[in-house]
């Protein structure tokens, strides 16, 4: 998703972010994110066992 930035925009959009949200609340931000991701990968894990479930029965 970020390949495409040049390390000049990477370095305006972290800037960005550390004014918007300060130093103190990223490493938050991003573990909720992180830990968003983790619970959507198991919800697709899921469903697709209980898909498995439905169709081999």
């Amino acid at each position: 998703m970020i390949a495409f930035l040049s390390p000049n925009e990477m370095l305006i959009v972290v800037l960005v972010l550390v004014l918007l949200f300060g130093g103190t609340q990223i490493p938050k931000l991003a573990r909720s994110l992180g830990q968003a991701q983790k619970e959507f990968k198991d919800g697709l894990q899921e469903g697709a066992e209980a898909l498995d479930d439905s169709t081999s029965s």
